[in-house]
């Protein structure tokens, strides 16, 4: 039995795209094949895109590194629901669909998640940007893609910046100067169970931590407060996933705020973690072997 990896054009080896930060796919197949060959499966990177796939011959599907779904959401989701027709697939089509637009964050936070303010502006014109500093009650604010990833089009301005070409519907919110004084905490969880944690920083002058802008790791062991913190988050959902990254920051005040809840194609940081391999395959198994 087979389990297919969703990846991308962007991420899968050889391919004359692949983005720069692509050794992350790598590592996440090096950190899976050889638990899941002990559980019984063997493991198939895919791209979601690929044409002709006999998506049944696979005992199920884990969506992995399609790191370009954002530009094409409706035809990725629609693929997912023809997948998910035919075999079992992880995360569900559901969590995704809802995942993959940053409105979910509206919905934990009326469910009681802590979270950093925020401005949802659909088309966005310079008036907007001039009137979400005092909104926000910050002069430094980013603005984010509502339907996207990896701080693709992301933007972060002052009152003397020109405004740049924003074309798609955006979120904004008021920069986090802890980012960069201590940077963002990500939480990995496996079938609803704490699995590690780690600590991303962005390099010297740059905001965003992902290893695409020299962002770099490590793994740490978080105190009690912060566990449960990333916990209630994870205790929210209706449905539990397969796996998941709770992506915190902390504020003025030394709270953790949501910052991302990552169900659809996070990136899981198997150096930081070596149980994860396993953790996913025994998760798995449990599922698809009844």
């Amino acid at each position: 039995m087979d389990i297919a990896y969703l990846a991308s054009q962007v991420t899968l080896p050889g391919s004359p795209t692949r983005r720069p930060d692509a050794f992350e796919h790598d590592q996440m197949i090096n950190a899976l094949d050889g638990p899941l060959k002990e559980a019984g499966f063997g493991l198939e990177a895919v791209s979601w895109d690929a044409a002709g796939v006999d998506w049944a011959r696979y005992a199920g599907v884990v969506i992995g590194t399609t790191w370009d779904y954002w530009d094409r959401r409706a035809e990725f989701l629609q693929t997912l629901e023809s997948i998910s027709a035919v075999v079992p697939l992880f995360n569900t089509a559901e969590l995704v669909r809802w995942n993959s637009h940053k409105g979910y964050l509206r919905e934990l936070t009326e469910r009681g998640a802590r979270t950093i303010p925020t401005l949802w502006v659909d088309e966005v014109t310079p008036s907007h940007v001039a009137d979400g500093f005092p909104a926000l009650g910050s002069d430094d604010v980013v603005w984010k893609r509502q339907v996207g990833a990896g701080a693709s089009g992301q933007h972060r301005l002052s009152p003397r910046d020109d405004v740049p070409p924003m074309p798609h519907a955006m979120m904004a919110q008021p920069f986090l100067p802890t980012i960069q004084t201590e940077g963002e905490l990500s939480f990995i969880y496996i079938d609803g169970e704490f699995c590690h944690a780690l600590l991303k920083r962005a390099a010297q002058g740059d905001y965003r931590i992902q290893s695409a802008y020299g962002g770099v790791e490590e793994a740490i062991t978080p105190d009690q407060r912060d566990r449960a913190a990333a916990n209630a988050v994870i205790a929210m959902l209706d449905t539990l996933p397969l796996y998941a990254r709770v992506d915190m920051v902390r504020n003025g005040e030394g709270e953790l705020l949501l910052m991302e809840l990552e169900l659809i194609e996070p990136f899981l940081y198997p150096l930081q973690g070596p149980e994860l391999g396993p953790r996913m395959a025994a998760a798995l198994k449990k599922r698809l072997i009844r």
